[in-house]
């Protein structure tokens, strides 16, 4: 497609603006330029990189996939109460008497474990995520040059019709004038 832009050296625009809409097309010409080149545009993460994750990494995503869950709330919940009252009915045999001290060891020591998992999971699934704001920001920025290149053949267009209808309204002054004279003459 070629797009024919207004001639810079038509009597139907000023020598000012036809600088000015030079100085703009450079500018949008530079600017997607630019872009053009530091842009490349990934449509779907998931399918271009299929991660391997490692052993740990897999167990990591796991604990925290585990730990997350309602199901584990509940379960540890009900392992807990069912410790205090299996405690407390034994009175005097109790395994673990009232302040529960292995209770609060066995807790602790799951609390020790599980975080650092769960970190290692947010970690990684950080980086995905940041992959992600990165690949939506060059589409996005792909868009937005996109639409300057729509706004810019818009524009052009505009200009040859104004450029059209000035010429248009000069032949027909000069027709006017060449028929006002006519009809003077007469």
């Amino acid at each position: 497609m070629t797009n024919k832009q207004p001639s810079i050296n038509s009597p139907s625009i000023s020598t000012e603006d036809a600088q000015q809409l030079d100085l703009l097309r450079e500018h949008r010409r530079r600017h997607r330029q630019k872009q053009k080149d530091k842009t490349k545009i990934w449509v779907d993460l998931e399918h271009l990189e299929t991660p391997t994750l490692t052993r740990g990494q897999r167990l990591a995503d796991q604990v925290a996939a585990t730990i997350g869950s309602w199901r584990f709330i509940i379960f540890q919940s009900t392992g807990i109460v069912l410790w205090i009252i299996g405690n407390v009915l034994s009175g005097t045999n109790a395994w673990d008497p009232y302040p529960f001290i292995l209770l609060n060891l066995l807790l602790s020591f799951q609390a020790a474990y599980t975080a650092p998992a769960i970190m290692m999971s947010q970690n990684r699934q950080s980086q995905l995520d940041r992959r992600h704001a990165q690949n939506d920001y060059e589409i996005n920025v792909k868009a937005e040059l996109e639409i300057e290149l729509l706004h810019e053949k818009i524009d052009i267009l505009k200009e040859q019709e104004l450029l059209r209808l000035t010429d248009s309204v000069r032949d027909l002054s000069a027709q006017l004038e060449k028929l006002s004279n006519q009809l003077i003459d007469k």
